[in-house]
């Protein structure tokens, strides 16, 4: 086990790193903390759109849409608030009852402490454009994550920044009763 532990801290550390557009605005110093953990919601990490008034099969359904990677990069700078940016991957479906070559996706970032207390929540929509194609993917950068520290002796680790669709009740359950569609199924 001790063998591979040097393999384990760079690959912790890995991910507190600073990157993305926050490395391109400020210095290299390291970061005097660990990022926040971040992550998508399981229940909220799919979306499902079916047809108006049709059934819940395949040939009913319109889009689909998951999560699937959430990177942070964070940069701590003195006594003042935490500045994140996030990057998500999103996976994106048209079915055989889509209307239209393009589909508008909400989704939301939110700041939350440990214990789950939302600090700070905000809502976005990204578009998938499908032109011939039924599947596509996209990544969204949302960044001035805003993190707030009471001092300079807070961590990031006390925080969480988690990410999601904006679900409709009738999708949320959808979801928690474990139903989901692969687009690409039918091509393999």
């Amino acid at each position: 086990m001790l063998k591979f532990a040097p393999v384990f801290l760079a690959v912790a550390l890995a991910g507190c790193s600073t990157g993305g557009q926050i490395a391109d605005r400020l210095n290299s110093t390291p970061n005097s903390g660990p990022c926040p953990v971040v992550g998508s919601v399981y229940d909220a990490s799919r979306y499902v759109k079916f047809a108006d008034g049709e059934g819940r099969l395949y040939p009913d359904l319109a889009f689909t849409g998951e999560i699937t990677d959430v990177r942070l990069y964070c940069r701590y700078t003195g006594e003042a608030p935490l500045v994140a940016e996030v990057e998500i991957d999103f996976a994106f479906g048209k079915g055989p009852k889509a209307g239209g070559g393009s589909h508008d996706y909400p989704y939301f970032v939110a700041v939350t402490r440990r214990n789950g207390k939302v600090l700070a929540k905000e809502s976005f929509t990204t578009e998938a454009e499908f032109g011939r194609k039924t599947v596509t993917a996209k990544t969204e950068l949302v960044n001035q994550i805003s993190i707030p520290r009471a001092d300079e002796s807070i961590s990031g680790v006390n925080f969480e920044v988690v990410v999601g669709f904006e679900l409709t009740a009738e999708q949320l359950e959808y979801n928690r009763a474990g139903k989901r569609f692969r687009l690409d199924a039918a091509s393999e």
